[in-house]
C-alpha cells in the first residue's frame, strides 16, 4: 500500500491552511487569482519495516492520516524557496581603515582614477613588496567610497586560491546573491553574472597582492560549502568580467601577471621607492619633526626611500625612545650588514597590512625569493649572485654562465712581476668535439639566462639598462637576498662564485685595461668586505691586487691601500714573503705609501723588495731594476738627490743593455733621472733626456698616452724653470686638455698639469688666471688626497704665493700658517 503525503516546512505558513495545486500538491496560497504554484516536488521512499503509529501533518490538516501500515509509504516533501532578500544599497567592503599618515605620491592616484573611469577599466600597480602599492589602493578605495557612495567597492586578497574564493563568497554575501546558499552553488559564476549586469550598479574591485600567476590562471579545485566533494572549476581570472559598469585595480609584484590581467602596458603603473621629499614627509608623520633635516634625509636615503622600511624604522625608534633616536638608528645602520639586517628584521606591526604579510621589509622580500626559487631555480641563483655586486651598473657579460669549453680563469690575470705562467703543456685538441653541439649548448645558456632576467625583472627585483647591457638592484634587496642565503646555508657558495667571476674578469691596472677596470671597479671593491674560503683565497688576493693597482692609477689612494694591504697579507701567509706575487703586492702597496707622502715607510718596503729580488732574480733582472727605480723615487721625493741619481743612472744603463733603449722601462728610468737633474737645476741635462723620452713615447705609445703626457709635462716644467714661458704654456695647455679628456678632471695627473699651467701664469704675472686654477687644484686635492697631503700643501703654498704677489697679505698669511700647522702634524 502506498500513500502520498504532503509536508510544509515553513512556520510562517498562513494558519488558515494551505491550498492545493492542480496536481493535488501542497502549495502556497496565491497572492492573486490564478492556479496555485507547486512549492516543491521531491519524492522520497520511506520503507516502513515496522509498525508505524498514526501520523497527522500539522494542526488543521485536511490531508490523509495513516494508521498502522506494514508496506511502503511514498511521501512527497515540498520545500519552499528562499524568501527573496531585499537588495542592499551599494557600499564598500574595505578591510583596512584609512591611513592618517598616508602621503600622496605625485599623480599616482590620478592615474588610477583615469583608468578606472573608463568602461571596463583595468589598472595594475606594479612594484616591489613594501613600496606602498596596497596603501595606495586602500587610500583610493576610501576616496571612492567617500566621493561616490553609489558605487560598490569590493576588496579581494589574491594571495592564494583559498583567499580569492573567500573574497568571491564575501562579495556574494554582501550583495545577497540569490542561490548562493544552495548546495554546490557556483559562487564565482553567480558573482560573474551579477557583476556583468549593469542594473546592479557600478562597482570597483581591488585584487590585492596578486603576485602568483597560478592563483588566478590555473584551473582550481573547490570545495562546496555544504559538501566535502571537490569539483573542478575554471581559473579565477575567467570570472573577472569586462563589463562597462565595473573596473578592476590590481596590486602585484609580478609585471607579467599585471600585463595578463590588464591587457596593456599602458594600464600598468610602476610604483617604485618614494621621492625624497615624500619620504621625509612620511618619516615626519611617523616620528614628528626631526631634530636634524640632514639626519632625516640621510636616514631615508639609507633605507632606499622604501615606505615600508621607513615605517619600520620609525616603529623601531618609537618603541625604544628615548634611548634610540634617528641619529642613533642611522649610526647603527651604517656599521655593517649584520646590524642592518637586524634593524630591518624588526616587525612593528601595521593595521593596514594583510594579516599574512610581514611588516619587516627583509621578510617581505624573502617571500618573493622563495616563490622564484620554487618556480625557476636558475633565476633565484642569478639573483643570489647579483646581490654580491655593487648595486648599480652590473655588467650582463660578467653574470652570464661560463661556456662549457671555458675553464674558470683562476689565474688569468697575472699581476705586476707575474704570478707565474699558465701551464701550456696540456694543449686541448679538437678531436671528437662537435662544434654544432657546442653552439646549441651556448644558445641554450643564453636563452636560459634571458629567461632568468625576465623573471627577476617581472618581479621588480632588478632593473635593466638594455643599451648598456647592465643591471641594477636596490641595496636593501641585495641585503635581504644575502640574509636569505645565509639562512639557507648558501652564503659561502655564492661568495665563492662571485669572487671567481669578478676575478676572472678584472684585468691588471695597466693603462690599456682602464676601460674594463672602470666598469668593474665598483664591483671589485665590494670584494674587500667578503671573507672567502681557503679554496679561493688566492684568487681573492689576485682580485684585490689588480683592483688596488687600478685604484692607485686613478688616485683613489685610500681604497688602493686597503685592497693592497689585504692582498699582501694573504700572499705573505700563503706564498711566503719572497714569492714574486708577494713582492708585487708589497711593491704596489709601497707605491701607494709613496703617493700619500709616507716616504719612510715606503723606503723601508722598497729596500726589502730590492734586496730580495737581487738575491732571487739577480741584480740586472727587470723586476730588480723596477724596485731600484722605486727606491730612487723615494730618495728624490725626500730631496736626497745624490742617492737618487746614483740609482737612476744604474737602472737606466742596465735597462738600455738588457731591454733596449726604447723599452718602456728604460724610458721610465730616463725620465726619472731627468727629473732628478731638473730638481737640481741641471736644466740642459734634464731637457735632453725629457725630449728623447717624449719623442720615443709618442712613437711607441701615442701622443695621448698617459706616459707620453707625463713626459710632455716634464719637458714643459724644464722650459718654465728656464723662463721659456710660451713653450711651457703651449705644452702645458695641451697636456691639461688631453688629461681632462682621457683621465678625468679630478685625476691626479690632470691636477698636476693644471698646477703646472697655473705656475706658468703666475710666473708671467697673470694672477687671476693662476688663482682660478690653483683654487680648483687645492680644493680637489683636499677632497681626493686629504688636507695634510704633501701635494695638497704644495697647492696651498702656490695659491698663497699668488695672493702674496698681488699684495693680499692677510689671505696669504692665513694659508702659510695653515701649511705650517699641517706640516708639524705630519
Amino acid at each position: 500500500m502506498a500513500l502520498q503525503l504532503s509536508c510544509l516546512y515553513r512556520s510562517w505558513w498562513p494558519p488558515r491552511g494551505p491550498s492545493l495545486c492542480k496536481e493535488g500538491h501542497l502549495a502556497r496560497a496565491p497572492a492573486h487569482a490564478g492556479t496555485p504554484a507547486c512549492i516543491i516536488s521531491t519524492t522520497d521512499s520511506i520503507a516502513a519495516m515496522s509498525r508505524i503509529p498514526s501520523t497527522s501533518f500539522g494542526p488543521g490538516n485536511r490531508g490523509q492520516q495513516v494508521g498502522q501500515n506494514y508496506g511502503t509509504i511514498n511521501a512527497e516533501f515540498h520545500l519552499l524557496p528562499e524568501r527573496p532578500e531585499t537588495p542592499p544599497i551599494p557600499f564598500a567592503t574595505i578591510p583596512f581603515s584609512r591611513d592618517p599618515d598616508f602621503v600622496d605620491r605625485g599623480d599616482i592616484l590620478d592615474q588610477i582614477d583615469k583608468q578606472c573611469s573608463k568602461p571596463a577599466g583595468r589598472v595594475a600597480l606594479v612594484g616591489l613588496g613594501g613600496v606602498g602599492k596596497s596603501q595606495l589602493a586602500i587610500e583610493y578605495a576610501h576616496r571612492i567610497a567617500e566621493q561616490q557612495p553609489d558605487k560598490w567597492v569590493f576588496w579581494v586578497h589574491a594571495g592564494t586560491q583559498a583567499r580569492v574564493e573567500e573574497g568571491f563568497r564575501t562579495i556574494a554575501d554582501v550583495v545577497k546573491l540569490p542561490g548562493r546558499n544552495q548546495p554546490k552553488a557556483d559562487i564565482p559564476q553567480l558573482m560573474y553574472s551579477w557583476l556583468s549586469n549593469e542594473r546592479n550598479g557600478r562597482w570597483i574591485m581591488i585584487l590585492d597582492s596578486a603576485d602568483d600567476r597560478d592563483v588566478l590562471y590555473n584551473a582550481n579545485r573547490s570545495l562546496s560549502p555544504t559538501s566535502s566533494d571537490a569539483y573542478d572549476r575554471r581559473s579565477f581570472a575567467t570570472y573577472l568580467p569586462q563589463s562597462r559598469n565595473g573596473s578592476i585595480i590590481v596590486t602585484t609584484r609580478n609585471r607579467d601577471l599585471a600585463f595578463k590581467l590588464t591587457g596593456r602596458r599602458q594600464n600598468m603603473i610602476d610604483v617604485g621607492p618614494m621621492a625624497q621629499t615624500d619620504a621625509l614627509i612620511l618619516l615626519e608623520k611617523k616620528l614628528g619633526s626631526p631634530a636634524s633635516l640632514d639626519v632625516a634625509a640621510d636616514l631615508v636615503k639609507a633605507l632606499d626611500l622604501v615606505p615600508l622600511a621607513i615605517s619600520q624604522a620609525a616603529a623601531y625608534i618609537q618603541a625604544r625612545a628615548p634611548r634610540t633616536s634617528p641619529e642613533k638608528y642611522l649610526a647603527e645602520f651604517r656599521e655593517n650588514e649584520r646590524k642592518r639586517a637586524r634593524l630591518l628584521g624588526y616587525d612593528g606591526g601595521d593595521l593596514r597590512r594583510d594579516g599574512g604579510a610581514s611588516n619587516a621589509i627583509l621578510t617581505t622580500w624573502q617571500i618573493s625569493f622563495d616563490h622564484i626559487r620554487s618556480k625557476r631555480r636558475t633565476a633565484a641563483d642569478l639573483l643570489s649572485l647579483m646581490s654580491f655586486f655593487d648595486r648599480q651598473g652590473i655588467p650582463g657579460w660578467v653574470l652570464k654562465p661560463p661556456r662549457a669549453t671555458t675553464d674558470t680563469a683562476r689565474v688569468q690575470n697575472v699581476d705586476l712581476a707575474g704570478v707565474g705562467e699558465s701551464d701550456a703543456s696540456g694543449d686541448a685538441t679538437d678531436d671528437g668535439i662537435d662544434d654544432d653541439a657546442d653552439d646549441d649548448a651556448d644558445e641554450a645558456l643564453d636563452d636560459g639566462f634571458e629567461d632568468d632576467v625576465v623573471m627577476l625583472r617581472d618581479y621588480c627585483l632588478i632593473a635593466v639598462d638594455v643599451n648598456k647591457d647592465e643591471f641594477e638592484m636596490h641595496g636593501l634587496v641585495q641585503l635581504s637576498t644575502k640574509r636569505w642565503l645565509e639562512a639557507s646555508g648558501q652564503l659561502g657558495a655564492f661568495i665563492q662564485q662571485y669572487i671567481e667571476r669578478i676575478a676572472a674578469s678584472f684585468p691588471t691596472g695597466d693603462y690599456e685595461n682602464w676601460a674594463t677596470c672602470r666598469k668593474l671597479f665598483a664591483h671589485a671593491q665590494m670584494a674587500v668586505s667578503y671573507q672567502p674560503s681557503e679554496d679561493i683565497i688566492e684568487i681573492w688576493a689576485i682580485l684585490l691586487h689588480n683592483g688596488g693597482w687600478y685604484a692607485r692609477s686613478q688616485g683613489i689612494y685610500e681604497v688602493a691601500q686597503q685592497m693592497l694591504a689585504k692582498a699582501r697579507k694573504v700572499r705573505e701567509k700563503r706564498l711566503g714573503k719572497e714569492d714574486v706575487a708577494t713582492l708585487a703586492s708589497i711593491t704596489m702597496f709601497a707605491l701607494v705609501l709613496l703617493d700619500r707622502g709616507q716616504w719612510e715607510e715606503a723606503e723601508k718596503l722598497f729596500v726589502q723588495v730590492m734586496e730580495t729580488r737581487k738575491t732571487k732574480l739577480g741584480a740586472d733582472h727587470p723586476s730588480t731594476l723596477t724596485s731600484m727605480a722605486n727606491l730612487a723615487s723615494t730618495y728624490r721625493n725626500q730631496g736626497r738627490w745624490e742617492e737618487a741619481e746614483k740609482l737612476f743612472v744604474q737602472v737606466m744603463e742596465t735597462s738600455k743593455t738588457k731591454l733596449g733603449a726604447d723599452h718602456p722601462s728604460t724610458l721610465t728610468s730616463m725620465a726619472n733621472l731627468a727629473s732628478t737633474y731638473r730638481n737640481q737645476g741641471r736644466w740642459e741635462e734634464a731637457e735632453k733626456l725629457f725630449v728623447q723620452v717624449m719623442e720615443t713615447r709618442k712613437t711607441k705609445l701615442g701622443a695621448d698616452h698617459p706616459s707620453t703626457l707625463t713626459s710632455m709635462a716634464n719637458l714643459a716644467s724644464t722650459y718654465r724653470n728656464q723662463g721659456r714661458w710660451e713653450e711651457a704654456e703651449k705644452l702645458e695647455v695641451q697636456v691639461m686638455e688631453t688629461s681632462k679628456t682621457k683621465l678625468g678632471a679630478d685625476h691626479p695627473s690632470t691636477l698636476t698639469s693644471m698646477a703646472n699651467l697655473a705656475s706658468t701664469y703666475r710666473n708671467q704675472g697673470r694672477w687671476e688666471e693662476a688663482e682660478k686654477l690653483e683654487v680648483q687644484v687645492m680644493e680637489t686635492r683636499k677632497t681626493k688626497l686629504g688636507a695634510d697631503h704633501p701635494s695638497t700643501l704644495k697647492s696651498m703654498a702656490n695659491l698663497a704665493s699668488t695672493f702674496w704677489n698681488q699684495g693680499r697679505w692677510e689671505e696669504a698669511e692665513k694659508l702659510f700658517v695653515q701649511i705650517k700647522v699641517d706640516m708639524q702634524m705630519l
